[in-house]
C-alpha cells in the first residue's frame, strides 16, 4: 500500500459488515489465508490509540472479524490505509489559552452491528482545543432504542471522564479540573433521563 491513491475516508456511511460476509468454504478461507488482516488492523489500532481519533470507528469495526476475516474487511482495512496516507500530515493540534478546562463528547449508534443488534459506544474529550483522550467500542448488551444505547454510551463518557479528572488531578497542573467538567450529549431523550434522579424498570 505504499504507492497507493490516497482516501477522503477511512469508512464511508454506507458501509456495513456482518458475519456473512466471513469465509464460509476452504476456497474462501485460503484466498484470505495469505492477507496479513490481524497485522493491518493491529497497526491501525497503534496508530488509533496515539494520534488518530479519526479511525477510530473504524478500527473498532475491523476488529471484530480477526477470527475470521472475509474479503470485504480486508478490502475496508486497505481504505482506511487510503486514508492515512492522503492525511498522514494532520496532526493533534494544541492551542494556549486562558483556561485548560476539559470538555467530553458522547455519542452511539442505535444497533448497528447487524449480526447481533448491539450499538457501538463513542467519546472523545478535548482540552487546549484538541483531543486528549477518545474511544470507540461496542456495547455489552443490545439495548431496545436509541435513548438507552445513546445513555448507556453516555455512561461510559462519564466513567471515563472521573478517571481522566483524577489522572489530571495528580499532575497538580490543571487548577480548573476540579470544577464540573461538562459531557455534550446529541440525544435530548438520554440527556433528560441523566438529569433526573428517577429511574424506570427498563433504565
Amino acid at each position: 500500500m505504499e504507492n497507493c491513491a490516497g482516501g477522503d475516508l477511512p469508512m464511508s456511511k454506507g458501509d456495513k459488515f456482518n458475519k456473512s460476509q466471513c469465509p464460509k468454504n476452504d476456497f474462501e478461507k485460503n484466498a484470505m489465508k495469505n492477507k496479513p488482516y490481524a497485522s493491518l488492523v493491529g497497526s491501525l489500532m497503534y496508530a488509533q490509540v496515539c494520534t488518530r481519533p479519526d479511525i477510530a470507528f473504524a478500527v473498532s469495526m475491523l476488529g471484530r472479524y480477526q477470527v475470521n476475516p472475509g474479503e470485504i474487511h480486508w478490502t475496508a482495512g486497505k481504505k482506511v490505509l487510503r486514508y492515512l496516507k492522503k492525511t498522514r500530515d494532520y496532526k493533534l493540534v494544541y492551542r494556549k489559552g486562558e483556561s485548560l478546562d476539559v470538555v467530553g463528547y458522547s455519542d452511539s449508534d442505535h444497533a448497528g452491528d447487524k449480526d447481533d443488534l448491539k450499538s457501538t459506544s463513542g467519546f472523545v474529550f478535548l482540552m487546549a482545543g484538541g483531543a486528549i483522550s477518545w474511544s470507540s467500542s461496542k456495547q455489552t448488551e443490545a439495548t431496545l432504542s436509541t435513548m438507552q444505547s445513546e445513555f448507556i454510551a453516555l455512561s461510559h463518557a462519564t466513567t471515563h471522564a472521573v478517571w481522566l479528572r483524577d489522572l489530571i488531578r495528580c499532575t497538580q497542573v490543571v487548577p480548573t479540573i476540579e470544577r464540573p467538567m461538562p459531557i455534550y450529549c446529541d440525544n435530548s431523550a438520554a440527556v433528560f433521563f441523566a438529569k433526573n434522579n428517577k429511574r424506570s424498570s427498563s433504565s
